[in-house]
Order: structure tokens, then sequence, then C-alpha cells
């Protein structure tokens, strides 16, 4: 293991280009020595981004067989992408659903002696621990846990709503159950495919848990010894702002809206909002995120709390898209890069965690 501290990231989709121009910008406070990255096809519609990134400090990574083509377009890589691999400290994977895990198949398990840790993004289950940033750090075990899956950005949305909202006001047994449904936009602004015309839902294929999002959270808290009885659902609207998540989170404890805005009041988790559109809040962390992104967990709308019967809690919630799934990528490759000391590194990123939007 070389003792230069390098981070290797694969992708450079909606969740990798920020996730590697945030790297990049933060190494001194981070402690990282070098971030390489890695793009498979040389397009000239992407050159001015992987410029960008070179700009900000990031180092290309390509396969042998696309080396010529990148440098047609002006563009010297500096590594061929199994030599990027086998520097790595850490590796982590932004590729598309299921790429993660034939990635970890084909290259990663070749890596195992010489990289501290390899994580992956979303719909990536079984690629290892699942892990969301403020959820499950206590089940991280140093030595045992080298693959890591950061959960979905709405799966850590619904995965604080449980947290604050029932567990941290009587434990597990606090909650009775948790129902989502997983308002989604279509696609991101920066993707031309996939918009749907109109509101189009989606089906349960999960016979116990509805959709992955409720899934994914279930075996999150698993982590913890936690065995909690969620359901999701899940629509796409024609919007390319932000996902919507509506809750119905039934406890045991009874409990009053001023109880629970006064909870997540307190939690640097969540990010209050009296803004009830996603237009606005999605502009908000254009101007203020990072890469237009905020690192928040969830933004609750506060007017839309209630509290039915004295034991359902009732309203809804943005997700930072990308926002909350890039912080929980950085906390767990510092983890994986300084086990004892990575709290304290990550506080860099508090400037994009806001408390209001």
């Amino acid at each position: 293991m070389a003792s230069k501290k390098l981070v290797h990231v694969v992708g450079t989709g909606t969740i990798g280009e920020p996730l590697i121009g945030l790297l990049a910008s933060m190494k001194q406070p981070l402690g990282i020595d070098e971030v390489t990255f890695h793009k498979r096809t040389p397009l000239v519609t992407d050159r001015p981004k992987v410029l960008n990134l070179m700009k900000r400090g990031a180092r290309l990574a390509v396969d042998e067989a696309a080396r010529k083509g990148f440098r047609d377009m002006g563009i010297e890589p500096a590594y061929e992408h199994h030599e990027a691999l086998r520097q790595a400290s850490v590796v982590i994977d932004c590729t598309p659903s299921s790429v993660g895990l034939q990635n970890k198949t084909q290259f990663y398990e070749k890596y195992r002696d010489s990289t501290l840790g390899f994580l992956a993004q979303g719909s990536e289950f079984g690629f290892g621990k699942m892990y969301a940033r403020g959820i499950n750090e206590k089940a991280l075990v140093r030595g045992e846990d080298q693959f890591i899956h950061i959960v979905s950005c709405n799966t850590h949305n619904l995965s604080v709503l449980v947290d604050a909202i029932a567990l941290q006001d009587g434990g597990a047994e606090n909650l009775l159950e948790g129902r989502f449904v997983c308002i989604r936009r279509a696609n991101d602004i920066s993707q031309d495919g996939s918009f749907v015309p109109s509101p189009q839902v989606g089906s349960h294929k999960d016979a116990q848990f509805g959709t992955h999002h409720a899934r994914d959270a279930y075996h999150l808290f698993a982590t913890l010894g936690y065995k909690l009885n969620l359901y999701s659902s899940a629509m796409k609207l024609n919007s390319q702002y932000m996902h919507t998540i509506w809750f119905n989170i039934r406890v045991r404890k009874p409990t009053t809206v001023e109880a629970v805005k006064a909870r997540f009041a307190a939690d640097e988790r969540v990010a209050l909002t009296y803004k009830n559109t996603a237009n606005v809040v999605f502009s908000f962390g254009r101007d203020y995120g990072h890469f237009g992104r905020i690192l928040n967990q969830t933004v609750l709308v506060v007017s839309s709390l209630a509290v039915h019967n004295g034991t359902e809690v009732v309203g809804f919630c943005f997700t930072p898209q990308d926002g909350n799934s890039t912080l929980s990528s950085v906390a767990a490759a510092s983890w994986f890069l300084y086990p004892d000391t990575y709290e304290e590194r990550i506080q860099c990123l508090n400037q994009f965690i806001f408390r209001e939007v």
C-alpha cells in the first residue's frame, strides 16, 4: 500500500462529476494527495466537463484502447485505468445501475490487497455493507468492511425521517410503521433521455417493501440490529428539479407537531424550508450549494408537517438528490483513509450543509 492517499472515481455522470469536483477542490482539508477519475468513452460533447475537472486538479485515467481518442480531442490522459486502480487507496464507483456489481467481480476483487476500500452508489444492492452518513457510522467495522454500498438519495431521505421522527424519540420499538411515496423527478437537468411527458406510476416489485427505497432502508438499519416495518411506493413526475417524498410514520409514543418540528430544527442532517415548490429549493442549491448540490440528507417542508391521532406524523420533504449521497461518499472515503480523524476532516463540507433553505 502506497503511503500517498489517492482516491479514484469511476464514472463522470450525475453523481461522479460533482463528486470528483468536490474531492479535487477539497483535497487539502480532506488529506487527499491525488484525485483520479475514469472516463470510458472519448466524446466531444463531454470534453468541456473533462477539461474542467482536470483544471480543478483531478487526473484522467482511460482504458488503453480509448487513449488515442482522447488525444485526438486534445486531452492527454494521466493514467491507464488499471494503473489508476492499482495505486488507489479508495475507489468510488459511480457507474450506472448494476455496472458497479459487474466492476466488483471483474476488477475490484483483484485489487483487494492493495486498496483500503471500495464504494458503490445507489442501485448496487449486494455490493457491500450499506451506509448513509449520520445513520449507521457505528456499524462500520475497521478491517472488515472493505466494500461499502452508499444507498440512494431517496433512501437517505426516508432513513433520516425514520431516525429523527421515531428512533430518536424512543428507539426502534417506537416505530410501528413507515409508509412513503417517492415522487421522483423524471431525469436530471444534465440528461437528455428518460424524460416522461406526464406522471408515471411505478410498480411494487418487492412483496415486503414495495420498492427498493424501503428495502434498502430496512437493510441499512439492519446493520444496527433493527428490523423495521417500512414500505414505499414510487412514481415519476415530468420535472427535472427535485425528488419529493410524502411520508406517514406511525409511532407508539404520542407526539405533537411542535415536538417533531423542534427535533428537526435541532438535527443538522435536516434543512428546514418554508418554501413549498421544488424549483425554488433547487434554485437555492444552484446558488449556494457545491455544483448546485445541497449536502443535507433532506429538506423538510415545515408547513406540510401534521400529526394525525397523536401518533401518525405526516408531511412532505425534498430530496437533495446526489447531494446526500455525495456527502456519504466523501465521509466513507475519509473513514477508509483516516478512520480515527475522519469526522474532523469532513467538517470542511459544512459550508454546503444548511439549517434552512
